[in-house]
Parts: C-alpha cells; sequence; structure tokens
C-alpha cells in the first residue's frame, strides 16, 4: 500500500511530531510505501513576516494544496493520513485530496477540530466555550495570549468548521481514547467513522525495574496545564517523601524556588537519563489538569514495572485502572493526590502489583505490532468506505 503522510511539525519537537514518525517508520517495516509532505514551524516566530504568512496560511494555503496536487500525481498514493495541518499547510489539503480521489485518514491528536487551541483549555481552567461554532471566544478570552494570534486560531477554526473542508473531505478518523472520540460525536462529527487507537509505546523489550524506587516522580513538560503545582502541593503534605520531577522549567522559572524542600526538579532528561529516573522511582505521577491527549509518560512507567497514579480526567482512565495498574485521584486535589500517594508508598508490595499489571497492559494494548494492526484495519475500512464514494459527503 502506498500511503501519504501529511503533517505540519511544530516549533518545537513535540509528541505528534514524534509519532507521525514512529507510524512511518512502522508501516515501513511491514512493507509499506511511505511518503511524507510535511512543513515546519520553527522559525516562525523569529520574523514578522513569517508570523504574518503563517496567520493567512492558516486559513487557507494555496500554495500547500497545489504542492499536495503535485505529489498525489507522482506518488499515486492509496490513501493520506493527516496529522497537524496549522499554520503553514491548512485544510486546503482535504479539498485537494477529495478533488484527486484519495481518500484520508485523520489522525486527531488533540482537540483542535473543536478548539482552535487544541487544549480545551485556557486561563488555567477547562473550557469548552468554542464548543458548537462558537470560536470567537478564542479570541473575546485571549486564549493565545496575542491578540493577533488569537483572531488566527478563531479565524481557521471558523473557515474550516463553515466551508466544512474537514468535514467533507475527510473519510476517517481516529482518536487514542474513548473520552477524545465522545467530545467529537457531540461537536456533530460522524460516528460510524471514528476509530479510537491508542498511543504505542516505541520500545515494549524494556526489562522491569528490579528496584522498588525511593521518590515519587513526575516526567514531562513543567506547566500550569499539566498540574505541576497539584504536585508540589502535595509534597508540602508529605515532606518525609522525596518527590522529583523531570523536564524543563522555561515556562515555570520561579516553581523550583517555590516548591517544598523534599521537591526537587532535575531538568530535561532523556536517553539514558531518563530510564535511570523511571527505574529509580516508586511511582509515577501525572497530576494534569486539562484533557490530556493520552499520557505517554505512563507507558514509559508502566512498561518499566511502575504503579502510576494520575487525575481523573478526560481518558487518562482509560490508561489508568484504579486500582489495578495505579490510582485516581481528584484533578487539582493535592490533598487527594498526597493521600493517594502515601497509601501506596506505605504498600511497597501493592506497588509491585500494580506495576506488573501495568506492564502486562503495555505489552498486551500499546505495542508497536497491535497499533499496527489497529491501523492496518482502520485503512481496511477507508478504502471499503472510498470504493461507494459514500465517505465524501455526511
Amino acid at each position: 500500500m502506498r500511503i501519504l503522510l501529511v503533517h505540519n511539525e511544530y516549533g518545537r519537537l513535540s509528541g505528534e511530531d514524534v509519532m507521525v514518525a514512529l507510524i512511518a517508520r512502522l508501516l515501513a517495516e511491514h512493507g509499506h510505501e511511505v511518503r511524507g509532505y510535511y512543513r515546519s514551524s520553527r522559525g516562525i516566530d523569529q520574523a514578522a513576516h513569517r508570523k504574518v504568512n503563517a496567520f493567512f496560511s492558516g486559513i487557507y494555503s494555496h500554495k500547500s494544496r497545489m504542492e499536495l496536487r503535485g505529489i498525489i500525481k507522482d506518488f499515486e498514493p492509496d490513501l493520506i493520513q493527516v496529522q497537524n495541518v496549522y499554520p503553514l499547510i491548512s485544510p486546503s489539503v482535504f479539498v485537494e485530496a477529495h478533488a484527486m480521489g484519495v481518500p484520508v485518514v485523520m489522525r486527531c491528536a488533540n482537540y483542535r477540530l473543536i478548539c482552535p487551541n487544541g487544549l480545551m483549555m485556557t486561563q488555567g481552567e477547562i473550557c469548552d466555550r468554542c464548543s458548537g461554532g462558537r470560536e470567537w471566544w478564542c479570541l473575546l478570552r485571549n486564549c493565545e495570549g496575542s491578540w493577533p494570534k488569537s483572531l488566527g486560531y478563531a479565524l481557521r477554526n471558523y473557515v474550516a468548521r463553515t466551508k466544512r473542508m474537514v468535514l467533507d473531505h475527510t473519510t476517517t478518523y481516529y482518536v487514542p481514547t474513548k473520552f477524545h472520540r465522545n467530545r467529537m460525536i457531540a461537536e456533530g462529527l460522524p460516528e460510524d467513522r471514528i476509530s479510537v487507537i491508542p498511543n504505542l509505546l516505541e520500545t515494549v523489550d524494556v526489562p522491569p525495574a528490579s528496584e522498588s524506587g525511593d521518590f515519587v516522580g513526575y516526567a514531562g513538560r513543567i506547566s500550569p496545564e499539566k498540574g505541576i503545582e497539584t504536585f508540589t502541593a502535595a509534597a508540602r503534605l508529605a515532606r518525609d517523601i522525596a518527590f522529583r520531577a523531570a523536564g524543563s522549567c522555561e515556562r515555570m522559572l520561579e516553581l523550583p524556588t517555590e516548591a517544598p524542600s523534599n521537591c526537587g526538579f532535575l531538568g530535561h532528561l532523556d536517553g539514558e537519563a531518563l530510564d535511570t529516573f523511571y527505574r529509580a522511582c516508586r511511582m509515577l505521577v501525572l497530576p494534569s489538569v486539562c484533557y490530556e491527549s493520552f499520557g505517554l509518560v505512563l507507558l514509559e512507567a508502566m512498561i518499566r514495572g511502575k504503579p502510576v497514579i494520575c487525575s481523573n480526567l478526560g481518558g487518562l482512565s482509560e490508561t489508568v485502572e484504579d486500582g489495578v495498574t495505579g490510582l485516581l485521584f481528584d484533578s487539582g486535589n493535592p490533598t487527594d493526590l498526597a493521600q493517594k500517594i502515601r497509601y501506596l508508598w506505605d504498600h511497597p508490595g501493592l506497588c509491585r502489583k500494580m506495576g506488573q499489571a501495568g506492564r502486562e497492559k503495555v505489552l498486551r494494548e500499546y505495542s508497536p505490532e497491535r497499533y499496527y494492526e489497529r491501523l492496518t484495519a482502520l485503512y481496511e475500512k477507508t478504502l471499503t468506505l472510498a470504493a461507494t464514494r459514500e465517505e465524501l459527503c455526511v
């Protein structure tokens, strides 16, 4: 099968960028012919003319449409998988794919189809004001902290929705959680064309940790929506337990000095250093106060046999089975988090049992092979729908 991947890379390496590369490699390893149409947002913020170009290209890019047409003529793909199209590619590529008769699969890694900023969060709170075709709230609340940027985000969603550039020209969609699927259905997207394919963990041949661990860990972006302040507040309530956070603090530079003394910040870790971090922690916490699209760090800890604690928000509970692979706590509630941490900390045998259950779940549900099985099943469904042309109109 010939598959064209379309993705606008972010200004900094993101989980979405990593997943696109993983999918491309996975498909190629199974004998498919894969080509990418990629554009990068790196450097946009460094020049005014680039910002202006991004503002208009996000709404509609004739250049991207023509470039896609050329690739389709040359490559003759069986289908196109689209991920992020903002700000340089734009929804114009959906229209062109339709015009050229190529079915489209859209991987929705965030909530951007129903929320201009993709997070369903603004000014520190969960927000669904833009739902139901009310994109103007992105501008009214200045969700991006920049009036021009917020206007651009609102406009591009408004135009894509009212012109039905995505809805009328996408064959199938897939999302990482049932929660995400339900949100899309509530917004009027076709229920029978939205599949759930959880993210994969690239490396599952990682041996379990031999040590029980001596601290409570957090790994990921240090930013408000991740609930890191709930993490530090819980540390303040459990001062006899060591807390450690791995991640860059550039978005919250003051946090390390404000945190209690038992809560240390290790900066960005990757590779062997990150592996050592996971193995040395007794449990991993993901205290998000936003609707996480998935939470890959949970899998990273689980494959190493570590129990996980996360907020009971969005689709996280689909990964963490409360009382089986870890525990859930009330989002934004440091007292509840501290109590759950204390309970696991005082029961090392339970930590090992939950860690083993988590590892087994990763091997069963989140391996590259399981992802490939689900993805190719969706591709077959997409091609079947395309053969009847019924997928091209709602």
